[in-house]
């Protein structure tokens, strides 16, 4: 998925690093080091984000840019409380096998859509559904049930944790 220059939130590590971390030069890793938090919030982010570098703003872009094609992050952008904005649910499919491919590519293609995975379990598919509000998840959720002709779990948050990811890569 292309990189787009709009988000106004942390870096999200991609699991699917498929290089290895001393190939990083200073600028990749500062920029996963220094940004997991606190990422600026402007009309001109990457341009705040190469000031504090000493870097420009079309050299910030393209290094991240770089970074997700080589798996580093998988995306940029915020998030939110769960029911500050919007609607969300945890939601689980069992596909078969042989259909797995095919239906996680459907699902994926939903902007509502983030955080899709394959689990080793019965119910393999597993993702998160955000939308603005309750109508629009459940039809979310219907069309890919009526596409599919699969069930899909919700599983709405009951309680809220909060789980820092962010930690210092380098020292």
């Amino acid at each position: 998925m292309p990189m787009e220059p709009r988000s106004s939130g942390p870096l999200s590590a991609s699991p699917g690093r498929r290089e290895e971390v001393e190939d990083l030069d200073l600028l990749e890793r500062r920029l996963l080091d220094e940004f997991q938090h606190h990422f600026p919030l402007s009309s001109a982010p990457f341009a705040r984000v190469a000031e504090r570098l000493g870097v420009g703003e079309r050299e910030v872009i393209d290094t991240l840019r770089s970074l997700q094609e080589r798996g580093y992050i998988s995306r940029i952008g915020p998030v939110f409380r769960v029911r500050r904005v919007g609607a969300s649910t945890l939601a689980a499919m069992a596909v078969p096998r042989r259909r797995l491919e095919a239906v996680a590519r459907y699902v994926n293609a939903f902007d509502e859509v983030n955080h899709n995975y394959e689990r080793d379990h019965r119910f393999n598919l597993w993702f998160v559904v955000t939308a603005p509000d309750p109508a629009r998840l459940r039809q979310v959720l219907e069309q890919i049930e009526e596409h599919t002709g699969l069930s899909v779990m919700s599983l709405p948050l009951q309680r809220a944790f909060h789980i820092d990811l962010g930690f210092p890569l380098w020292s």
